[in-house]
């Protein structure tokens, strides 16, 4: 495999894995009230020295390589209705690829910027909420190491309520996103996550939640080749993660989470950590 091949092949692992960490991030499942503007700053960090190949076999990558990235995204939600909510995702993204012999070669710049719209269902007494979210998702970017350079559409379905464990508040979000890149080869994946925390006071400042989220990508194009965006559509992987929350006020919080690849297929096996804060402000 030639370095060029390998340098994509890792970069783009990086990328799918950001980006889920990104959805994450955002709980879709609890309604945002009407009026209520929601703005999330984040930082990530990613970093693999291993890989799975088309049979889940976990290798170190080839010449001692080394990938490390850090992700800045910035998104927001604002409550229009009881109803209906709108949403941005704005990703950037900066990638280092090392090995011993060829050096280090780098790659930097937007990704896929995401809008969408997300509609309320249903709900069971004020605590259990159905939703659904469509979304449009337009690339912001010319390198092809960034992405598919498509545009494509998706579609989240998530459940979320709360109660008590133990004497403790808590809650928890299911959510599932198909999603389908629109090209020459069309890309369709399927990103999952459940996530469960608790709150550890009265005042509701802290909290902790645990997370297990999926990721699976198939394409017409089995071909594990990431030379250019024809190609490297099918691959697959599993991850895990703990996040801690502590809220400054009721506009203001900070979370830290940190997560790794469990399973996988045609990926990197690596682990990332992330810093966002959430800034909530009413406008009505």
């Amino acid at each position: 495999m030639t370095i060029n091949k390998t340098l994509s092949k890792y970069l783009f692992a990086a990328v799918i894995l950001l980006t889920l960490t990104h959805n994450n991030s955002f709980a879709d499942g609890f309604p945002v009230r009407p009026g209520r503007f929601s703005l999330s700053p984040s930082v990530s960090y990613f970093f693999a020295n291993k890989q799975w190949d088309s049979v889940s076999h976990k290798k170190a990558f080839d010449d001692g390589g080394r990938f490390q990235s850090f992700s800045y995204s910035l998104y927001s939600e604002y409550g229009l209705s009881r109803k209906f909510t709108l949403s941005a995702l704005v990703p950037f993204i900066m990638n280092d690829f090392r090995t011993n012999t060829n050096g280090s070669f780098k790659s930097s710049g937007f990704q896929d910027i995401e809008i969408g719209v997300k509609y309320y269902l249903a709900n069971i007494n004020y605590k259990y909420y159905f939703s659904i979210k469509a979304s449009g998702i337009i690339p912001a970017y010319t390198n092809t190491k960034l992405g598919y350079q498509q545009a494509g559409a998706e579609l989240k379905l998530a459940f979320a309520g709360s109660g008590h464990l133990f004497g403790k508040q808590s809650y928890f979000v299911l959510e599932n996103g198909v999603r389908e890149y629109f090209g020459t080869e069309s890309v369709f994946q399927d990103r999952y996550n459940a996530t469960y925390g608790l709150t550890l006071d009265k005042n509701f400042h802290e909290q902790v939640s645990v997370s297990v989220g999926g990721f699976y990508a198939t394409s017409q194009n089995k071909q594990f080749d990431l030379t250019n965006p024809n190609n490297s559509k099918n691959f697959a992987f599993n991850q895990v993660s703990l996040s801690y929350g502590h809220a400054f006020s009721k506009s203001l919080s900070l979370f830290l989470t940190g997560g790794t690849f469990i399973t996988g297929r045609n990926t990197g096996a690596g682990s990332s950590a992330s810093v966002s804060l959430n800034y909530r402000i009413d406008t009505r």
